[in-house]
């Protein structure tokens, strides 16, 4: 079968489209033919391998799973022993380690659900990780009708997602974004929106019960000031920091310290994609209240194009790989 490979860190020149043994499923494992894969960030940092205090999970000196792609849409090929949800045959979408191949293993149901019906299978491929986290994110910071919710990167792969989501509890959303993307965040539901080229959106003008920061770096005391005197700020993701942990140090370290001495609750996030939720967000989808917000289609072969296109900040919502 085809993949994309890599077999050490580095830029998008260290992938390659490759012949590879087709893998069979083991106990609790499910073969999935590939029709579409998601990219996200956390494609470029594994094949990166930064910020470099990640290489310890991913491989010291070259990622361990060789076959980039997290998030998957496709069809049950096969599965091994232990596995009772699902058959061959049946349309599936989650996460799967390898997933920019003609075939993938996820190796737990866990990870998996049926495909939403009424959507493509790349629009399924992009909802399973930032779908999920998104719901979590605003889940940990306490959302709830009539909450006020500042989305910092609300044009992002989660914060588009955290829009819908939002506005389906019965939030009233602020969306910041770039101006050019800031249609696309006001047509996902978002009351109001911000450029934040031409204002800032935690000047302290404006208060917020929750603040979903969904990749940024701004400093703990400026996103601080937005909050409510009880208000809860959850960080996802940290890009654009530097040092050891490249910035991920605020969700990890630095929040969860002041949180002890504030009525603030600040927190970082480690989502993980489960079937619920998988489950949750497929009936809003079907449901036409939340829509996977699919930018473009790459390709198997032009994957490294796709990371490219996302790293350099033009990705409006989401992206697949087609298969």
């Amino acid at each position: 079968m085809r993949a994309i490979v890599q077999d050490r860190y580095g830029d998008t020149e260290v992938l390659r489209l490759e012949e590879v043994e087709r893998p069979e499923p083991g106990r609790e494992q499910v073969l999935i033919r590939v029709r579409a894969a998601g990219v996200d960030p956390g494609v470029w940092h594994v094949m990166a391998g930064r910020p470099l205090g990640v290489r310890p999970a991913f491989g010291i000196r070259g990622p361990r799973q060789r076959t980039r792609g997290t998030d998957v849409a496709g069809i049950v090929e096969a599965v091994g022993p232990g596995v009772t949800r699902f058959a061959p045959g049946d349309e599936v979408f989650g996460v799967a380690a390898g997933s920019f191949a003609d075939f993938t293993l996820a190796s737990s149901e866990k990870g998996l659900a049926p495909k939403p019906a009424g959507v493509s299978f790349a629009e399924a491929a992009v909802i399973p990780i930032s779908g999920c986290t998104a719901l979590q994110g605003l889940r940990a910071g306490g959302l709830a009708a009539g909450t006020r919710v500042l989305v910092l990167g609300a044009s992002g792969g989660v914060g588009s997602f955290a829009v819908q989501l939002a506005k389906v509890v019965g939030a009233h959303v602020t969306g910041v974004a770039s101006a050019d993307k800031l249609d696309l965040v006001s047509d996902l539901g978002a009351d109001e929106v911000l450029d934040y080229t031409r204002q800032d959106p935690v000047d302290g003008t404006r208060r917020y019960d929750l603040i979903l920061d969904t990749g940024g770096n701004r400093p703990l005391r400026e996103l601080r000031r937005a909050l409510t005197a009880e208000g809860s700020l959850v960080i996802v993701g940290g890009e654009g920091g530097r040092g050891l942990l490249g910035g991920f140090e605020r969700a990890m370290l630095a929040a969860p310290a002041l949180s002890l001495v504030t009525r603030q609750r600040l927190r970082g996030l480690m989502a993980v994609t489960r079937h619920d939720d998988l489950v949750t967000l497929t009936e809003w989808v079907e449901a036409s209240r939340v829509r996977a917000p699919l930018d473009r289609t790459f390709p198997l072969g032009e994957a490294a194009d796709a990371i490219r296109y996302l790293h350099a900040g033009k990705v409006r919502g989401k992206i697949a790989i087609t298969i």
